[in-house]
């Protein structure tokens, strides 16, 4: 076995037709970590009769007196199966990597471990990650542990929404009842998604700046190396057709809840009886919904004469890689939160999957934390409303 040095079409055309292929080994990605203060390594592996059989991208930067620590973005790629490959390659690497400086090498293997349902119960298991797992502990890899959150560079639970073979009225009917009101009413508000041909992050990044520690260069980055395949989303509200549809849904609860004062007025005088609860619910309800209607009507007139020319409400960045859509990074102006145009932007980039004939839609991480109340369970919420099912990865090793 020997380690050496690819090209990037050469690596490209390997990592390509691999089993473990994943956007993140593409020197697509690798030219965009080179351009955010990185350098880049393209390494192939042999065997005796010199065919490619593992390569990976390595980025790193230096920590101290040309000291390194290497990390391969959802790992190498290479058959973990073998325990004396997998031994043979660490020793290579060893050789090779410490060299050159490196004092650690940093994986997280694109390898799925588990499929789960929405709760989280084990729909299917990867019967060989045990022995995968064995082996790259055997070989010196130490195991960061079952993590539930987003403690190394990448989570390991992934939301994702199966798209072929399905038509796309049978993905909308799979949806629970509460999440497609959410799509309807996004829709209803006047709310379009629009693909960004200049493909501009400026709005995107400002929806996003607080909750990642990527810069705005990164993400220009990545939409410039990926090119055709990197879409720029936006939410744009039709501030009039909002006025329009916030009048009608306000002056329908209007004419409900006088209805049912006039039921309530008429039962009294008629029978000199108590209302019955169901109708004091009813008009309960209706009394509620009439002023958060109202409420939207005078935020719709508003946003009229803020904005005649619509307003910008939320973004999202996918890649289309191999046979998927991935959500690198989607965020909305919490402001408007309640018109869920983050659920309109997912339902229309799921109608473009279907159209384009993709496999599957990867809404990116999600905490592994299904039971109990977390800072990531909002995060959770709003993806496994849309997902099918979770996929969990092999996990960070060093």
């Amino acid at each position: 076995m020997k380690i050496i040095t690819l090209s990037p079409q050469e690596f490209d055309k390997f990592a390509s037709t691999h089993r473990y292929r994943n956007y993140y080994q593409t020197s697509a990605y690798g030219n965009t970590m080179a351009s955010n203060g990185f350098k880049i390594h393209y390494l192939g592996i042999t065997d005796n009769l010199n065919h490619l059989i593992g390569a990976t991208l390595i980025i790193y930067k230096e920590i101290f007196m040309n000291q390194k620590i290497a990390y391969a973005p959802r790992g190498i790629l290479f058959d973990y199966s073998n325990s004396v490959s997998v031994q043979e390659l660490v020793n290579k690497l060893k050789q090779v990597l410490g060299k050159q400086g490196f004092l650690l090498l940093r994986m997280d293997p694109y390898i799925p471990a588990t499929i789960r349902n929405k709760r989280g119960l084990v729909k299917n298991m990867n019967n060989g990650i045990n022995i995968i797992m064995s082996n790259l502990k055997h070989a010196g890899f130490k195991y960061k542990g079952q993590n539930q959150f987003f403690e190394n560079e990448k989570g390991r639970y992934e939301a994702v929404t199966l798209l072929v073979d399905r038509d796309i009225k049978g993905i909308y009917r799979s949806f629970s009842k509460n999440t497609r009101h959410k799509i309807n009413k996004a829709s209803a508000s006047g709310i379009m998604i629009v693909n960004d041909k200049n493909k501009n992050i400026d709005f995107l990044y400002n929806f996003i700046k607080e909750k990642t520690n990527k810069s705005k260069k990164y993400y220009e980055d990545l939409v410039k190396n990926f090119n055709i395949k990197a879409n720029v989303y936006y939410a744009v509200l039709d501030t009039n057709t909002f006025v329009i549809s916030s009048k009608k849904v306000y002056e329908h609860e209007l004419e409900k809840n006088e209805y049912l004062s006039k039921k309530i007025q008429e039962h009294g005088i008629a029978t000199k009886k108590p209302v019955k609860k169901n109708i004091l619910n009813s008009k309960m309800e209706s009394d509620r919904l009439l002023n958060v209607y109202k409420n939207q009507l005078v935020l719709a007139t508003k946003l009229l004469q803020d904005y005649p020319n619509n307003l910008i409400l939320g973004g999202a960045l996918t890649i289309e890689y191999d046979n998927a859509i991935y959500l690198i990074v989607d965020g909305y102006d919490k402001k408007y939160k309640n018109l869920c145009c983050n659920y309109l932007i997912r339902w229309y980039i799921i109608n473009e999957g279907v159209k384009k004939q993709y496999k599957y839609f990867n809404m990116n991480c999600i905490s592994g934390e299904f039971r109990k109340k977390n800072p990531y369970s909002g995060l959770n919420e709003n993806k496994l409303d849309l997902m099918e099912y979770q996929q969990n990865i092999l996990g960070n090793l060093t």
